[in-house]
């Protein structure tokens, strides 16, 4: 059985007001390559920060070999950190930026004095101790005979080599590496994932590694923590995150990914793009269902022998394969080939049940807390937008002073009733105009779905989230107003116990 070195248990982490891990629990194991891989702002470099004891919790443990070291000072914790900007020092040369560290080490040494009592003193390594342990950091690196070279003649690569030996000169039990092939161009970032994984190999130690880069952690990891909004997204190895994604954002974010909106019509039968394929996944009847299926997976032939057939409207080589892109009625589907096609043409495209995959959707409505104010209009996430609050009371309607009447002639004011506010992804627009709508949000994720784009709108202060389907193509990170019609928005009344929470 694995021993854990390292275990998060639900950590949260505030920066002011702004919750930038939310609730975050995983364990590392022993020797193990473990790959935080997310887009920016996701939390992952906050994470690693919290490893190392450059940030702390605001709340939940870390812990190493089953001991709490939430509070522990970064000197007093067993790891070492590389950067992606390396930080190392221009005016040393490499066997000195190498040794630095060393030389302010103390080690604890045993001595016996005259009458043969063993005693303990804490002293600096020697000149020789210092000489053995940067030459076997740098063998390790690859970069004998670079130690009297100055850190402005080496290359990108060289020098992340140098960052390296400097982490690991100092023996730690977790190396933590926070994007340090960031910097390098494409070619020598390539190597360098096979240098790494290769060095990991040699060294035996745990690696904890942050990277944006989707095919930097598979080539690399023997586990990567997906994260999106400081929450985990999915735990995995690199082929379980690739074949069997967990939600919609894991599936668009790993890889190139074809995502549509589909329902289960029989045992292991899914209907999408409007054929039914067969499947593996097993769900309810009727069930809503998000369908991933990759490029690579759809299989061309005749237009006769498809179970789907459509126009090529692009083809683009990719080296190893070309991208092709073809219309299906209203969808488009995007197919990774070794053979190409013409643009216009007609194919037949099949797909093989194991390479359908099914998901729960994880939005279906949209659902707030809100307050009915003096206008008769509702206020949530952030804003304020005219509703119908008879749907409140059955049978009510409004007197010419605007207050509800029930359907026994009760006259009511519903100012600071607390309702329940649910709106469908079909339900809301936006615009750039700021004044359009009830509220404002920017585009925080953009995810096509085979005849529409998934948008999710983040307003600023509540940080509420509006999801919800367009054919518009925006771009991720407008500032946009958000518009729902008054007939779209449904109210119900919160009960005592919703209240009270």
């Amino acid at each position: 059985m694995a021993e854990h070195i390292i275990e998060l248990q639900d950590v949260t982490k505030y920066f002011d007001d702004n919750l930038v891990i939310d609730h975050v629990s995983f364990y590392v194991n022993k020797g193990e390559f473990i790959t935080f891989l997310g887009p920016s702002g996701c939390g992952k470099t906050t994470t690693l920060r919290m490893i190392a004891g450059f940030d702390l919790p605001t709340s939940g443990k870390i812990l190493l070999n089953g001991e709490d070291i939430s509070r522990l000072p970064p000197n007093k914790r067993p790891v070492n950190t590389v950067f992606q900007r390396y930080a190392l020092f221009p005016h040393l040369n490499v066997y000195e930026n190498i040794a630095f560290g060393l030389k302010c080490k103390k080690v604890l040494n045993t001595y016996r004095d005259e009458s043969g009592k063993e005693y303990t003193k804490k002293e600096k390594l020697t000149k020789k101790e210092i000489r053995e342990k940067v030459g076997k950091a740098l063998s390790l690196v690859d970069l004998e005979g670079f130690e009297k070279r100055a850190i402005s003649t080496l290359s990108g690569g060289q020098q992340q080599r140098v960052a390296i030996a400097r982490a690991i000169v100092n023996e730690p039990e977790i190396l933590l590496l926070d994007e340090p092939l960031g910097a390098l161009d494409l070619k020598m970032r390539k190597e360098m994932q096979i240098e790494l994984k290769e060095m990991h190999r040699r060294l035996g130690i745990t690696f904890i590694y942050v990277t944006h880069d989707q095919e930097e952690a598979l080539t690399m990891s023997d586990t990567i923590v997906v994260m999106a909004d400081g929450v985990v997204q999915q735990i995995g190895t690199p082929t379980d995150i690739y074949n069997e994604p967990a939600n919609t954002f894991v599936a668009d974010f790993i890889g190139e990914s074809n995502i549509f909106n589909g329902t289960v019509v029989g045992e292991r039968k899914v209907k999408f793009c409007g054929k039914t394929f067969a499947c593996l996944d097993k769900f309810e009847p009727n069930e809503p269902v998000d369908v991933v299926v990759r490029p690579e997976d759809i299989k061309m032939c005749a237009p006769e022998a498809g179970a789907l057939i459509g126009e090529v409207t692009s083809v683009v080589f990719k080296g190893i394969h070309y991208e092709i892109t073809a219309a299906v009625g209203k969808y488009e589907l995007v197919i990774n080939s070794t053979e190409s096609r013409c643009l216009g043409e007609k194919i037949g495209m099949n797909i093989d049940p194991d390479g359908i995959h099914l998901m729960k959707p994880k939005y279906t409505t949209n659902v707030f807390d809100g307050v009915i104010t003096k206008r008769n209009t509702v206020a949530f996430a952030d804003g304020e937008f005219e509703c119908d609050i008879t749907q409140l009371y059955p049978g009510s309607r409004l007197d010419e002073e605007e207050y509800l009447v029930t359907a026994n002639g009760e006259r009511l004011d519903l100012t600071g009733t607390q309702v329940k506010v649910e709106v469908g992804l079909n339900d809301i627009e936006i615009s750039d105009d700021a004044e359009a709508g009830g509220t404002t949000g920017k585009i925080i994720s953009i995810i096509y779905k085979g005849d529409h784009y998934r948008l999710i709108v983040r307003t600023e202060e509540e940080e509420e989230d509006f999801v919800f389907a367009t054919d518009d193509l925006w771009n991720e990170n407008d500032l946009v107003s958000v518009i729902i019609p008054k007939e779209k928005i449904k109210l119900t009344l919160k009960a005592p116990e919703e209240k009270k929470r």
